[in-house]
């Protein structure tokens, strides 16, 4: 899934980016994801939406796979993996980085974000869309005098011992690590991607879990029971975000 040749240069940059990305800069009230549906039709692959806020990390990127739509979703897991090794750069070593199925992204158990995917309406299984979206949202900070604790499913990263970690140096160093992955996928497939993404869940004993070609979720049990989850179905409602305050659930 590599990015086209569609590029703009663009003159001191807020981010530092490595060359394939063209950074489009959003105020605090902007919306990342849905800027990055919007134009992502006109200014193609490697265009990266950033929001700049202090207590959240909000960005989306533009790509534009050669592989079909029902294959090509697998992006969102190459998106994930690329926050988390992002991430784990800077994490403490008590503070494991985890997902839960399919889009949550969790440090030691505790909900801090999650990703989305889309693609354009009316795009065929079969053929490579025009364009995909992959965006995430990380909550850095609190709002506010809560008390840390107060909320043990859900978390932030100075919460989490992140103290030298703010959103614009994440986004940096996904857009490294989502290179990274892309190049692994291109050149050797999609297995690497896969594994990396299921080591990061949770372990359930006697369970053992793959990835579908389409993305789809397979948990095989040793008691002979399968169960396949659907990805598509999945990425229509973000299992993390909390639609009333646009941020992750708390």
């Amino acid at each position: 899934m590599p990015f086209e040749k569609r590029r703009r240069p663009t003159s001191r940059p807020v981010l530092d980016l490595p060359p394939p990305f063209r950074l489009v800069m959003l105020r605090e009230v902007g919306d990342a994801f849905a800027h990055a549906l919007r134009i992502a039709g006109q200014e193609g692959a490697g265009t990266l939406v950033y929001v700049g806020r202090f207590d959240l990390a909000e960005f989306a990127v533009v790509l534009e796979p050669e592989e079909p739509l029902r294959t090509a979703r697998r992006a969102l897991y190459a998106g994930l993996v690329a926050v988390a090794d992002a991430l784990a750069v800077h994490a403490p070593p008590e503070r494991p980085v985890n997902f839960d199925w399919p889009d949550a992204i969790l440090v030691d158990g505790a909900l801090v974000g999650g990703a989305r995917l889309d693609w354009p309406q009316g795009a065929h299984e079969a053929e490579p869309p025009e364009w995909l979206v992959f965006g995430a949202m990380i909550r850095t900070g609190v709002v506010g005098d809560e008390e840390p604790g107060l909320r043990p499913l859900s978390s932030a990263l100075e919460q989490e011992g992140f103290d030298d970690l703010g959103s614009g140096r994440l986004v940096e160093s996904f857009s490294r690590h989502l290179m990274a992955a892309l190049d692994t996928w291109q050149a050797h497939g999609f297995g690497e991607i896969g594994k990396t993404y299921l080591a990061r869940l949770p372990a359930v004993s006697g369970v053992r879990r793959e990835l579908a070609d389409n993305g789809d979720l397979l948990i095989r049990r040793m008691n002979g029971e399968e169960e396949r989850r659907p990805l598509t179905p999945a990425l229509a409602q973000p299992s993390w975000l909390d639609t009333a305050t646009r941020a992750p659930r708390r």
